[in-house]
Formats: C-alpha cells, structure tokens, sequence
C-alpha cells in the first residue's frame, strides 16, 4: 500500500492551489478538480485525500461559496498556508504585448491587475480560473490572446511570460486550508494556535454583544469574525471565526462555553498551528 499523500485541489494544473499543494508537499499525488465541490466530495469519499482550499485574498477579500462548503462537508481544517501571489502576463510563443487584445483570467485575477488592463486596453474576459485560461490561451494559439497565471501555468502549457509580476499590489496573499477527514488536534504546547468555528445564534435581542462577552472577559483574541447568510433565507446567518489560542486552553474553553449558551451551534472546525506568516506579519 502506497503512503504517498494524495492531494486534491480546484482548478486546472498550474493553478495557485496548485503552487500552494507543490510548496507545501513536493512530493505528493495532486489531483485537479473542476469545481470546489467535487474539491470537497472526494477528502469526504476517501480518508487518504486531503484538500487545499483557499479561503481569503488580502486583496479581494474571501472567496466564493467555501463557507457554505465546510459545514455541508464537516471536513476538519489541519493547518493553514499563506501563499504568495505573483501574476504573470501569458502568451503563446512569439506574441508580443503590444499586439494582445484580449486578456482572461479568473474574476479576482482580473481584479488585481487593473493597471496592466487599462495600460494596454485590453478587453477582460472572466473565466473559471486561472489555469484554465492559460491552457485555452495556449490551445487556442492566437498572438493576440493573453491569461492572467503563474510562473507553473506557462511552464506546464509551454506559454512565455510576456511579463512578471503585474499584480496591482505587492502585498497579495492568499490564505489556504489544508483540510480533510476528522483528525486530533495538535498537543497543546509552548506554541501558537488557531481555533476556527461556526455558529448560529439564538434569535434573541443582542445574541452576538452577548455571545462575544466571554472572549473579552476572559482575554481571548478573535483574528476573524465575518457572518454569512444562511442559504435560502433573508433573515438567518452563520458566523465564522478564527480564534488566537487551543482548545485545552482553560481561558479558550471557558469563552466557548459562554458562546455555546447563545448559540443554536456551534461546531469546531479544527485547530492547528497559526502559519509562521501569520507571526511574522504582525
């Protein structure tokens, strides 16, 4: 039996997720998935995937749908990695960037390259993902076409670098999960940690004021705190959060356990070690 890690990710080879699975595990087996749901159905199917996900951009913000995602999938997040952007302008061999007409990405792509667009006038066209758009630049084989990819895409689809780097801003980082089957949490130790959960709350007057009062009371950080509606509903939502601290923490436990008096539920997502980015950037 092969112990080899088996990664899946969304998007076609060369997409970020797939930067992010080669840098974080060089060796393993990577699947491509069309979409983040059949991403998210096969670490459900098989307990040798995991997946990598990525949750949020420091440019434009989280991305779609994920947060409906992981509670349909009770999958558990096993660690973060924040990975680096850097966009790169794609060509078949021989095209010039005077000559590109038309350039196509995915819709954060296009976001984030404004500049280049409106330098050059070329006329955005949204696609799946980035990836993708190299390798319908590249079969396509026309001069005037360009995608918006990384370094990988133009290696793996034999396109040239018209040119590097052509993001809007330099700070662009995208967060991903690593995620998968039920897992232990990590020993608690001389470490930092996040604790990430979903809850609903009870529909009383001043449910999240008094919900948070026990992270305040007893000195517990939240990183993150965003709501998203529950689907099909107008009026109902969830909220996600990243908490500073593990979950054997006394302080951590005893704020939990004031959240859990106002809530409908509350499910713990997972806690793992805050990524060294996160230290380092503060």
């Amino acid at each position: 039996m092969s112990s080899k890690i088996k990664i899946a990710f969304q998007g076609e080879k060369g997409a970020y997720s797939h930067l992010a699975c080669l840098e974080l595990f060089p060796k393993a087996e990577v699947k491509a998935c069309a979409t983040f749901e059949e991403t998210f159905q096969i670490a459900k199917d098989n307990s040798d995937y995991k997946i990598i996900i990525p949750i949020e951009n420091s440019l434009a913000g989280r991305v779609a749908d994920i947060h409906y995602l992981i509670p349909k999938y009770k999958l558990q997040i096993h660690a973060e990695h924040f990975q680096k952007v850097n966009h790169n302008l794609l060509g078949i061999k021989g095209s010039k960037i005077k000559n590109i007409k038309t350039v196509r990405s995915h819709a954060q792509a296009i976001d984030q390259c404004q500049k280049i667009i409106k330098e050059y006038n070329l006329k955005s066209i949204i696609s799946a993902d980035t990836a993708g758009s190299a390798k319908y630049v590249s079969e396509k084989n026309d001069k005037t076409d360009s995608a918006i990819a990384s370094e990988l895409a133009a290696k793996i689809y034999d396109l040239e670098i018209l040119k590097k780097n052509i993001e809007d801003g330099l700070d662009n980082v995208t967060r991903f999960f690593i995620m998968g089957k039920q897992s232990k949490h990590p020993e608690f130790g001389n470490k930092k940690y996040i604790t990430s959960c979903i809850f609903k709350l009870k529909s009383i007057p001043a449910a999240l004021y008094k919900a948070l009062g026990g992270f305040a009371t007893n000195g517990v950080n939240l990183t993150k705190l965003e709501s998203f509606a529950v689907k099909n509903t107008f009026d109902q939502v969830n909220f996600y959060i990243d908490i500073e601290g593990h979950i054997e923490n006394p302080s951590l436990q005893k704020a939990l356990e004031e959240l859990g008096f106002h809530t409908q539920k509350l499910d713990i997502l997972g806690v793992y070690e805050a990524n060294k980015y996160r230290i380092e950037s503060k």
